[in-house]
């Protein structure tokens, strides 16, 4: 296989923003969407409605924020290390509802934050395998700082995304550039990388699975 596709900094940057603004412009337009209708409209049921949307699109955006700040930010000084249990609680907020649930047997501890910043990106992987909802059991693979991940995704429909082997192995598909689109499994695969690992998506049986080595 071919060296790695190589982005520029500021590239990388810009796409990365622009992947954090695509998950929050639905839940913010929500919230607009509920105070327009509160100051326009004084039906009760209305703004009952009003309110509970606001509620729970103010909800999302706490948890995709929650979220994107470790697995996409800068989450503490250089060297830095994250708790898993943090971890956790952030995956849970963001993926875990009435349709996909969440089974998380990796063990509580600090690891260097670059390794949990993985582990939440191929959560985002892996979430993308299963369309409709499903399972995303998440195990280690190893422990200690040297920790590496699995996830099994399993539900209706599953599959590996489209050209997510070639970008978690940082090429991009034949004749294309890094999109807005791609640049989350390319990132996870930088992330990989700079680690010391490798990560890769299969099918095994009915799951798709996605993980370190």
């Amino acid at each position: 296989m071919s060296a790695p596709h190589v982005l520029e900094s500021l590239d990388l940057a810009a796409l990365l923003c622009s992947r954090v603004c695509h998950d929050l412009i639905s839940p913010v337009g929500a919230i607009m969407n509920g105070l327009e209708v509160m100051e326009e409209s004084k039906d009760a049921e209305m703004q009952t409605f009003a309110m509970d949307l606001i509620k729970k699109s103010s909800k999302t955006a706490s948890a995709k924020l929650q979220f994107c700040r470790i697995a996409f930010g800068a989450a503490g000084s250089a060297g830095a290390q994250i708790d898993t249990g943090d971890a956790e609680k952030v995956a849970r907020g963001m993926l875990e509802d009435d349709k996909t649930k969440i089974e998380w047997t990796v063990p509580r501890a600090l690891l260097p934050k670059n390794r949990v910043k993985l582990l939440l990106n191929m959560l985002l992987v892996a979430g993308h395998a299963i369309p409709r909802g499903g399972q995303l059991a998440i195990s280690a693979i190893g422990e200690g700082e040297a920790m590496g991940f699995r996830i099994d995704a399993t539900g209706p429909n599953a599959r590996v995304p489209q050209a997510a082997v070639g970008l978690l192995a940082g090429q991009p598909p034949e004749g294309q550039s890094i999109d807005a689109h791609a640049i989350q499994p390319f990132y996870t695969g930088l992330l990989a990388r700079d680690c010391g690992l490798a990560v890769a998506i299969a099918a095994d049986g009915e799951a798709i699975v996605i993980a370190t080595r």
